[in-house]
């Protein structure tokens, strides 16, 4: 299969397992050890489609979430000026 990359259009990617945080009912949920290509160049990762089918079967059907964890939250409308947000 041949990979070009949506955000830079490097067409060299690597394959990696990341975590990615989802929105459910408006709920943080993070799914980990997804596997995926990774843009060498900008890092964007790109899942296959029966990857993301599992993972919306897996967050929206009977699966039972192997830890719980708390996670801080942060506004970016609320970042500070001298982060030198353009």
């Amino acid at each position: 299969m041949t990979f070009q990359c949506h955000v830079c259009g490097s067409q060299e990617a690597k394959q990696e397992f990341v975590q990615e945080v989802f929105q459910v009912n408006e709920k943080p949920v993070l799914v980990e050890h997804i596997p995926a290509s990774v843009c060498r160049s900008c890092g964007e990762m790109v899942f296959s489609p029966e990857t993301t089918e599992m993972i919306r079967k897996t967050l929206h059907g009977e699966a039972h979430p192997v830890r719980t964890m708390q996670m801080d939250v942060f506004n970016f409308g609320q970042f500070p000026e001298e982060v030198g947000v353009v």
